[in-house]
């Protein structure tokens, strides 16, 4: 606690760069000023994420400014005119983070390009691609709650940064002072200078195109009247996902009002992530006020996608009803799709590669090989699945891959960024939705007829969240405590145990557990790596929906009682 004060100390006199920070410092009591300078918010392959606010614990221009002074560091180093792209999206001081940030690279003599509005992640992934830049960094903190905000780096491949990368990135911003250590100038200096640039349309239209060539209908015509209720959760994807829609005939799109807007406040999805039913709820409120076919919704950095779809036939209840699909089971009939669509056309290439996470549905893998595609498992996190395309492309085989996908409401059909993008998701379900639609077949039937042909599988994840100090020492005691000798998760006996931590098959070493069970079923164990949760995805297969829920919850009960 004395390290606390010290630094609480330091920062009452010298943060004097931001109002909202000298409130806050000012009303600080000794909890407060412990869990904001009990550590410096940590940096690895994710960058930076946390609670907006005062400390070193917290995003803040500060926070911000040293990681924006240790990257340009290491830029300096590894290149010899260097470039970087930012984007940001509509969190709480987004755009003043991302300026800030711009001004510490522009001061390091590195070349910046920002975009001129709020945009997509995977804008930043493509935009650093198409203009050869050295990095990327988007200033988003995805799919959580309005009180953070991050820091996601990219590579000059457009992925996400390797563990090797953040180690090196790091050291550099460790050398860093957080108030004296900063090189900075003003923004409208940068601007006169060109030292800052905005991006011109001409990028963003080349991406629209990238996406929009996606389409694995080869001139096929479908009909593309159908009722879309679409909800970018007050972020950054109604531009981009309406344009790319509108420009491919899918003109019958209604945008939820509430959430039309940027809002980093979030007033009507407090938790704004497409895999929680209460994002969804309005969208869903709209879908059936108006009777909607498909209910789209984009997280505020729009690189995931959830979907609702009108249960035509009553298979999951009663006929009519709107039903929420899993990241799993969409990215299933994503894959089958896209499989069945190549195949039928004689696009498919001689040697397909799909790529998923190690906690994504094992059911993938079975469509994968129904159709002859290799499947690819890495770490969770799609800069994992980035990492395979950019293999593939070393060996001149990008046109390989054809898609990869996680649990987490994240999929990419092509090569053109490295990390998922739910534009082109959004754009892909679509034309999924219109293709089978108009043969008379909805989603809920395509996919118990996927079901019957593999197995019934409930794929679940379940959260814990465990804040500050304490939290963080619970969460580590929990791992042990799931290290240490179990034989069983409800009634069904361990058969086999995977712990990714020393590194297994290639893979980075990881701090993820896996239980394979018997009956097919499995249980991962991996603490977030940019939450302060712990999270379990469960797998069971059964006959129906029904005796696959009951095993699902004895082992929810069982780890339940392994974390007390």
């Amino acid at each position: 606690m004395n390290n606390c004060k010290k630094e609480y100390s330091l920062w009452l006199n010298k943060a004097v760069d931001d109002k909202d920070l000298i409130d806050e410092l000012g009303q600080m009591d000794e909890a407060s000023v412990e869990d904001a300078f009990y550590r410096n918010l940590a940096f690895g392959t994710g960058g930076l994420r946390g609670t907006i606010g005062a400390g070193t614990n917290r995003m803040n221009i500060y926070t911000v400014g040293k990681a924006s002074q240790g990257l340009a560091e290491y830029l300096n180093t590894k290149f010899l005119n260097p470039s970087v792209v930012i984007g940001y999206d509509s969190r709480i001081k987004s755009d003043v983070f991302a300026k800030y940030a711009a001004t510490v690279f522009a001061a390091n003599g590195i070349t910046v390009h920002i975009w001129p509005e709020l945009l997509p992640v995977p804008t930043v992934s493509f935009a650093t691609r198409y203009l050869h830049a050295s990095a990327g960094v988007m200033i988003t903190a995805s799919h959580n709650p309005s009180k953070y905000n991050g820091y996601k780096v990219y590579g000059d491949d457009g992925c996400q940064i390797t563990t090797d990368a953040a180690s090196e990135i790091l050291a550099q911003i460790e050398k860093v002072d957080i108030f004296d250590g900063i090189k900075k100038d003003s923004f409208e200096n940068g601007i006169n200078t060109k030292q800052i640039s905005y991006i011109s349309d001409e990028v963003l239209t080349a991406f629209i195109e990238e996406v929009k060539s996606q389409s694995v209908l080869y001139g096929e015509e479908v009909n593309k009247d159908l009722a879309i209720v679409y909800s970018p959760l007050n972020g950054t994807g109604l531009k981009p996902v309406t344009r790319v829609l509108k420009e491919t005939g899918y003109t019958n799109i209604t945008v939820v009002s509430e959430q039309e807007k940027p809002d980093g406040k979030f007033p009507t999805c407090p938790y704004p992530n497409p895999e929680i039913k209460e994002a969804m709820a309005l969208g869903m409120d709209y879908a059936k006020r108006q009777g909607a076919d498909l209910l789209l919704a984009t997280d505020p950095d729009c690189d995931r996608v959830g979907i609702a779809v009108k249960d035509i036939k009553g298979l999951r209840g009663p006929i009519g009803d709107y039903v929420l699909l899993t990241g799993n089971e969409t990215g299933i009939l994503l894959l089958d799709y896209i499989c069945s669509r190549r195949i039928a056309a004689g696009k498919m290439p001689a040697n397909p590669v799909m790529v998923k996470t190690i906690v994504t549905s094992d059911m993938a893998a079975q469509v994968a090989e129904n159709y002859g595609v290799r499947v690819i498992d890495c770490l969770t996190g799609f800069k994992f699945i980035g990492e395979q395309i950019g293999f593939m492309e070393a060996e001149g085989k990008e046109n390989d891959y054809i898609f990869g996908m996680e649990e987490s409401y994240g999929y990419l059909t092509g090569g053109y960024v490295r990390d998922k993008d739910a534009v082109d998701g959004a754009f892909m379900i679509c034309e999924m939705f219109a293709y089978y639609a108009s043969r008379g077949i909805g989603l809920i039937e395509k996919l118990d007829e996927l079901y019957k042909k593999y197995g019934y599988r409930l794929n679940t994840l379940h959260s814990f969240e465990f804040d500050g100090a304490a939290g963080a020492e619970k969460m580590q005691n929990i791992m042990k405590a799931f290290r240490g000798k179990i034989s069983e998760f409800g009634g069904h006996k361990i058969e086999k145990r995977i712990d990714y931590l020393p590194g297994v098959d290639g893979l980075p070493k990881s701090d993820v557990l896996k239980f394979m069970l018997e009956s097919n079923a499995s249980v991962v164990v991996r603490p977030s790596g940019t939450e302060p949760k712990i999270k379990f995805y469960i797998s069971v297969t059964a006959d129906s929906m029904e005796s696959a829920a009951t095993k699902g919850k004895m082992i929810v009960d069982d780890i339940m009682a392994i974390m007390k």
